[in-house]
């Protein structure tokens, strides 16, 4: 079971209504999401978690959601390569910040795409999923570097979700939290599985630390179903991070 003791956060942008997106909820209101985001920063911290805050970036509107820059593994940190052009800048500082924490960098590089919110861990292997923006030449190339440092790597398809973690995680124990298209997945069969009914699918996208489940505010059905399993849970309002395609686990790197 994998113990965290810190976090990387991103400040919103001022930018952040320019971001990416096919929500189709309205535009966000940074200063709320900034609002927001301090919540999280404080659940992360009830979580046991030493949390970096790094400041906003309004050369980037999406850069808050610092999960896709970067895979963080008890042995190496790995810089991706976003699949949306506009992100691909973001992977410049963070390779300075891991420099702090990471002894072995290691980064994917062109023709591969790869971003971290297409790449769930289960103990020392990492699903990863066949996105918009994650290709195969990405996924090859993460699996290589895994096994390099004695890790593994398998491929899992993504069809209508944007990255893997929209509709599944990891909450340890074997179990696995997901939406009806990946819950009937064959490589998931293996775990006890908490099926999300498809009108809270976006409580899919949580996260597990220490015990805990951090999932977005709002969804009764989902929060009932994590702690029936015996989860503690933190709920935390996300909606101006959801307006721009982001979920609690991409607003953190956690290690």
């Amino acid at each position: 079971m994998n113990k965290f003791t810190k976090a990387i956060v991103r400040t919103p942008s001022r930018r952040m209504a320019d971001g990416l997106t096919t929500a189709n909820l309205g535009k966000p209101d940074d200063r709320l999401a900034r609002n927001q985001h301090g919540h999280y920063i404080e659940a992360l911290r009830n979580c046991g978690l030493d949390v970096t805050i790094l400041k906003e970036d309004d050369n980037f509107p999406d850069s808050t959601f610092v999960e896709d820059t970067s895979l963080l593994t008890p042995h190496c940190a790995i810089i991706m390569n976003p699949g949306a052009p506009t992100r691909r800048g973001e992977i410049t500082e963070i390779a300075e910040v891991l420099k702090r924490f990471y002894q072995n960098i290691e980064f994917i590089r062109t023709p591969g795409t790869v971003e971290a919110g297409d790449i769930m861990m289960v103990g020392s292997h990492f699903f990863i999923g066949l996105s918009k923006r994650t290709n195969t030449a990405g996924a090859g190339q993460l699996i290589n570097l895994l096994e390099k440092y004695d890790m593994t790597g398998s491929i899992v398809p993504v069809a209508d979700s944007l990255h893997l973690k929209s509709g599944a995680a990891y909450l340890e124990n074997d179990t696995l939290v997901a939406t009806d298209r990946f819950s009937s997945h064959p490589e998931f069969r293996k775990f006890n599985m908490i099926t999300i009914d498809e009108n809270e699918s976006y409580a899919a996208n949580c996260v597990w630390i220490n015990g805990t489940v951090l999932i977005p505010s709002g969804f009764p059905r989902t929060k009932h179903a994590i702690e029936s399993r015996g989860y503690r849970t933190i709920e935390v309002d996300v909606s101006e991070f959801r307006k721009l395609d982001g979920g609690i686990s991409c607003l953190s790197l956690r290690f």
